[in-house]
């Protein structure tokens, strides 16, 4: 068919938040060795124009909410050069500990993370 898989589109919304949180000083490498995960509980992609394989895009990620317990990205695929749309999406992340209990990023990782809402 040479269209994308509409699953791959999440893969490239992961990349992209996990650019976000670099250019914030910070990685999930160090979220997590902190003792804590942004767990996905929500997901979402809209499709408006297919994208084929090979095809170049540009990705476009924001941080749309942010609070100590939950973090919301935003997420928008377009051609190259800006003009056309592809998709947009969504995703919501709550933070746990280790043992996947409700908890709240760190304080450091948190005013990292601030200037980045949106």
């Amino acid at each position: 068919m040479g269209v994308v898989h509409n699953r791959v589109y999440f893969d490239w919304f992961e990349v992209g938040r996990t650019e976000l949180c670099r250019r914030a000083g910070i990685s999930y490498k160090e979220i997590e060795e902190s003792g804590y995960f942004l767990v996905v509980v929500e997901a979402r992609c809209r499709y408006r124009r297919a994208l084929n394989y090979d095809d170049l895009f540009r990705l476009k990620v924001s941080l749309k909410e942010l609070s100590p317990r939950k973090l919301v990205f935003a997420y928008e695929i377009f051609s190259p050069d800006g003009t056309t749309l592809h998709a947009t999406g969504e995703t919501v992340h709550v933070v746990t500990d280790n043992n996947l209990r409700l908890a709240s990023l760190p304080q450091p990782i948190y005013q990292k993370l601030t200037p980045f809402v949106s």
